[in-house]
């Protein structure tokens, strides 16, 4: 068996169609077809099901495409091996990371990295908490930053640092006027209870980012429902729309620290438990880093002491 033959079955089975795995690895479909024809008549068993709309694996397909998994997996721990030995001369490095990550926390190591590694390829790719995770878990990045807690049987972490969760609210709302709430971006800042906010209008991170649950908790926490009026994807988009008076948001330190506004809201420390998340780098358990990745983590944590 090649490695590009069960790279062609696991596309397959990843796009359950021959003509869309064929378009996704730039051949023919008949090519396709024809490598995973031979394949199935040199093990003796079909690897799918091409009665069933769409494809599926059968049961002999889906042991084969469980060991080409871990097949190809050492393949690329050997490829990282030989790298280490090229002394970092070349390489590639591939960091899971959020949209809100790669422009506030990123900038202050890529730089540095890349001037004492100038041959490492850096690759990110982006996506919410959930899918950061399964990139670290399915091998898609070398590691990833997300945040606590995380599921510690299935994967390995380093901290990096801890932000406190802070509330923004418009400087003209009356909240912020009679608690003197701070509309600087630096500390230190009022603190407020969640319990003050329950009338007031709250602008929501989408499911899937971690501050849309903890937000929740919090006001479950303090004995009420908070009442949304919008759901945004963007952490930068609802400090821009607390601004404009829409309602209040809850937001990381990191990013109030670091991004520079004509007008801020009113920020706010909060009273209850759930104040703070640590970020963290996460990696499979039992996967092994590359000199490249250790360089790089040993380099952010340095960074942010």
């Amino acid at each position: 068996m090649e490695y590009r033959q069960m790279k062609y079955v696991l596309k397959v089975a990843e796009e359950q169609s021959f003509s869309q795995a064929a378009k996704k690895l730039y051949i023919a479909q008949p090519s396709l077809s024809q490598c995973i024809q031979r394949l199935e008549k040199q093990l003796g068993v079909l690897l799918f099901d091409r009665t069933a709309t769409p494809l599926r694996l059968t049961f002999a397909g889906e042991l084969y495409i469980e060991t080409a998994k871990r097949i190809l997996d050492l393949n690329d721990q050997m490829i990282q091996q030989m790298d280490d030995i090229a002394d970092l001369k070349k390489g590639r490095l591939t960091i899971g990371s959020s949209p809100f990550r790669s422009t506030y926390l990123l900038p202050q190591v890529l730089p540095l990295f890349q001037r004492q590694y100038p041959g490492i390829e850096i690759v990110l790719a982006e996506g919410t908490t959930a899918e950061l995770e399964e990139f670290a878990l399915n091998g898609i990045t070398d590691f990833s930053i997300v945040l606590l807690p995380i599921a510690e049987n299935i994967f390995a972490y380093e901290p990096i640092l801890t932000e406190e969760l802070l509330i923004a609210l418009s400087p003209h709302h009356p909240l912020s006027k009679q608690n003197r709430g701070s509309n600087s971006n630096q500390p230190p800042w009022t603190n407020i209870n969640i319990s003050e906010l329950k009338e007031v209008p709250f602008i929501l991170m989408k499911h899937g980012q971690r501050l849309h649950q903890t937000l929740l908790d919090l006001c479950a926490q303090a004995g009420f429902k908070p009442k949304i009026i919008l759901e945004s994807q963007s952490m930068e988009a609802a400090q821009a729309l607390v601004v404009a008076g829409l309602g209040a948001t809850l937001l990381p330190d990191t990013l109030v620290r670091h991004r520079y506004m004509p007008e801020h809201p009113c920020y706010f420390s909060i009273k209850e438990s759930i104040n703070t998340r640590t970020a963290i780098i996460a990696y499979r358990k039992g996967k092994y880093l590359s000199k490249a990745a250790r360089l790089f983590i040993s380099l952010m944590k340095e960074m942010h002491k």
